[in-house]
């Protein structure tokens, strides 16, 4: 049985990886990658094999707890092993797995996925499913784990990796650089990117902030991120302290299709920080997302609309803080525009095929704006922060979060609710 059903062909409840250690050599020139992950397996139930979710790279040997173990068994997405006589629940080993090949992005029902190549870099866009292009994993967005990311590759180019960098050193004409993420982080939202780099760091409300351009593009880059500093201010006020350590903007020479989020990162193509601030609302959607997906986390991937439906919401609250249109204004145009479109969504489950439609999103936003108009604005911030605070670094689930609004006031929210998340039709705003 599918653990989860949006990606049946993902993850297994067999076991729980506690921590990766990713030891990753990687030739630009030739596009190479050879590599150890080093997992740290913890068993949920008694098992005597687990599979683990790899894709198009071919694994070369495998031991446990460092013995040799040869029975394992490869296809194009998974590594089954072998473990010998069936081990309890509860059992703990350390699994190691050199592999190698040419990473590529895998295609999947939301086009390809994973590890892609720039025209003189690489960007990972692992949600939802491909993280399995560059590591063996156990690819569901329930299991948040702790990284340890070690890079080599040609020293002319420069990588922004999840996790703070702890060391680098340069050998032969190459650079290693060496990352930690002691933040619980699902596979989905590790992330690497390569390029021709240059970094710049400052201090933002307290949260140093790295940020990635290619010198033709620096002048574009710091002028559609001159707001920056004010959202992380703002963000920092309405939800919570900043979750992570750090931030990092990564801005690409190459245009991307959409912006992407990573754990405590954001990347950005060079269409969406072209000088002009075309996209001011999406620089604050992928800031708002390190609150709403990375720290706050799903379990079921039904449950996207906490994600993108909080991030949305907090592009519209950026734009009033702003000064340009209201969080209401905002409501009202889209609510106007949705009721223009198919009502086939049920937004608290609306299946693997629209899970990233935009419905979700605005819709999404729309649920978290007619519960503000319901509770009103002091109850309605208050539950933001609370959602943030007990679920950090986390899981929360659609029914989570409706218990906690109900416990919040003394209205009765089940028929929102109902109206919003478990039925297709559109609700009027108010």
């Amino acid at each position: 049985m599918a653990v989860d059903s949006y990606t049946p062909d993902s993850g297994s409840a067999d076991f729980f990886i506690e921590h990766y250690s990713l030891n990753l050599h990687y030739r630009m020139s030739s596009g190479h990658l050879k590599a150890v992950a080093t997992l740290a397996v913890t068993l949920l139930r008694a098992v005597q094999q687990i599979s683990l979710d790899i894709s198009g790279l071919h694994v070369g040997k495998v031991s446990v707890d460092g013995k040799a173990n040869k029975n394992f068994k490869q296809s194009p997405t998974k590594l089954s092993l072998k473990l010998g006589e069936e081990l309890p629940a509860g059992s703990s080993f350390e699994l190691e797995v050199h592999y190698s090949g040419t990473p590529r992005p895998r295609s999947s029902r939301w086009g390809t996925v994973g590890w892609e190549e720039l025209n003189d870099g690489i960007v990972v866009a692992a949600q939802p499913t491909g993280a399995p292009t560059w590591f063996p994993c156990n690819d569901l967005p329930r299991y948040k784990s702790t990284f340890e990311i070690s890079l080599t590759t040609e020293r002319s180019y420069a990588v922004a990796v999840t996790g703070e960098l702890m060391s680098s050193s340069d050998k032969s004409g190459f650079t290693t650089w060496n990352f930690r993420q002691d933040i619980p982080t699902p596979t989905y939202l590790a992330s690497i990117q390569i390029g021709r780099y240059r970094q710049r760091e400052e201090e933002f409300s307290g949260v140093t902030v790295h940020t990635f351009f290619t010198p033709a593009n620096q002048s574009k880059v710091t002028s559609d991120l001159s707001k920056l500093e004010d959202m992380l201010s703002y963000f920092n006020e309405t939800f919570g302290e900043y979750p992570f350590h750090s931030y990092t903007v990564v801005a690409t020479a190459d245009e991307l299709e959409i912006p992407l989020e990573a754990q405590g990162m954001a990347i950005f193509g060079a269409n969406h920080l072209n000088g002009t601030n075309p996209e001011e609302r999406l620089v604050a959607h992928e800031l708002a997302h390190q609150w709403f997906g990375n720290s706050v986390g799903i379990a079921q991937w039904r449950d996207i609309w906490l994600n993108e439906g909080f991030a949305c919401y907090a592009e519209w609250l950026w734009s009033e803080k702003a000064g340009g249109i209201t969080t209401q204004g905002m409501a009202e145009s889209h609510h106007v525009l949705l009721r223009q479109l198919d009502q086939d969504l049920l937004l608290a489950d609306p299946g693997p095929d629209l899970m990233f439609d935009d419905r979700v999103y605005k819709r999404g936003a729309l649920t978290l704006h007619a519960l503000r108009l319901a509770v009103g604005d002091k109850a309605f911030f208050a539950i933001l922060k609370q959602w943030v605070a007990e679920h950090a670094h986390a899981l929360g689930t659609t029914e989570d979060f409706i218990e906690l609004c109900q416990n919040s006031t003394t209205e009765n929210l089940e028929p929102l609710f109902e109206r919003w998340l478990f039925q297709r039709a559109l609700p009027a705003l108010n």
